[in-house]
């Protein structure tokens, strides 16, 4: 690319900020600036501000501390200087991210892991090789709002391997309604209210506060398409039941889909297999070089075993069926890595692709 971009990382001292951190660690386009956080963070190096009183390092990715951050003073989100910044990642919660969000987007384009925005009318939710053709609708946000910058939120986690899996589904076959059960990893909670060790141990957690809602909205505006500068969702229904279990990293879920043409378990394969082929072309540093990646152990995909594959940046589909229940029912199971593609990393990913757009420059 022509230049290195300045980036600054809000929210840097949670789960997904840290997450951030190590996705923009020696990126070849993206460098990190700038950190901040509450108040509470502020005027501390970052190092300090993840350590507890008793010197816990409160730490939560596999991947070390990047070194470069440990030096950086943290700085207070709501008087985040943007000067000489090109892009804001946040990774706040909702509440904060309403306020936060339009602030830095009047000048700075704003990608974020939050769902503070995903659901205004003029607000794209990307997920990179299935809706990036929703990218115009950033310039009319920016004519709307008289803003210089915008706001892009990835996806919830558990809509993001949905979404990729039914998209070539969508596309080659036509869906008429989807039902989906997930089994969601502890890392998804986050540490903040997050989810006790001795509720999850020997147990599975029946409940995720808005998570149905947000999978079934989510899903149906990102398959949906951009018609005179509205996102028209996609006409089929989306049933979704999500519960926690004792699993680190990795999304499971179980998906019976109907398709609107009739097609055989083959032929499902392989439009799966096919898919995100423009992606890849764009060789872009976090894609995946499998977008889908279907496999034909029936025991598999397992989140232990299989996360990790192309980065924890490619959608894993196994145990693809017939189902008689739906209509030209198909069902499959999948497994989406719910802090890389689901989080940072994806986000990371929606920028590089602005970038070689010229959404970014």
């Amino acid at each position: 690319m022509s230049r290195v971009l300045n980036v600054a990382v809000v929210g840097a001292t949670g789960v997904a900020g840290q997450q951030a951190l190590v996705s923009l660690d020696n990126h070849p386009w993206f460098k990190v600036v700038a950190l901040a956080a509450s108040h509470r963070s502020a005027g501390k190096t970052y190092r300090e501000a993840i350590t507890t009183a008793s010197g816990q390092l409160r730490w939560a990715c596999q991947e070390p501390v990047p070194a470069w951050a440990n030096d950086l003073l943290v700085q207070n989100a709501e008087d985040l200087s943007l000067d000489g910044i090109d892009i804001v990642f946040n990774a706040t919660d909702g509440d904060s991210a309403k306020i936060l969000e339009p602030k830095y987007a009047r000048t700075t384009p704003v990608i974020s892991t939050t769902s503070a925005f995903r659901y205004e009318d003029d607000v794209p939710i990307f997920i990179p090789g299935v809706n990036l053709d929703h990218a115009p609708l950033i310039r009319v946000q920016q004519k709307n709002r008289g803003w210089k910058g915008f706001v892009t939120p990835i996806p919830n986690c558990t809509t993001t391997g949905l979404a990729m899996s039914l998209a070539p589904l969508h596309r080659a076959f036509g869906v008429s309604g989807v039902v989906m059960t997930s089994l969601q990893a502890i890392s998804g909670a986050g540490r903040s209210p997050g989810v006790l060790s001795l509720d999850i141990l020997d147990n599975v957690i029946p409940y995720i506060p808005k998570e149905e809602e947000k999978v079934e909205r989510e899903t149906q505006k990102i398959l949906g398409t951009l018609d005179d500068s509205v996102i028209r969702a996609a006409d089929f229904p989306v049933s979704a039941t999500c519960m926690r279990v004792n699993v680190r990293d990795g999304h499971t879920e179980a998906a019976y889909v109907g398709l609107k043409k009739r097609a055989s378990v083959d032929e499902v394969a392989d439009a799966m297999r096919a898919f995100g082929k423009d992606l890849v072309a764009l060789n872009l540093p976090s894609g995946p070089t499998q977008p889908i990646t279907v496999v034909s152990d029936p025991y598999h995909p397992q989140p232990r075993a299989d996360r990790d594959l192309d980065g924890g940046m490619t959608t894993v589909v196994g145990r693809i069926r017939e189902d008689r229940l739906l209509p030209n029912g198909i069902k499959y199971v999948l497994l989406s890595h719910n802090t890389k593609m689901g989080a940072a990393k994806g986000a990371t990913l929606v920028a590089e692709y602005l970038y070689k757009a010229g959404y970014l420059s």
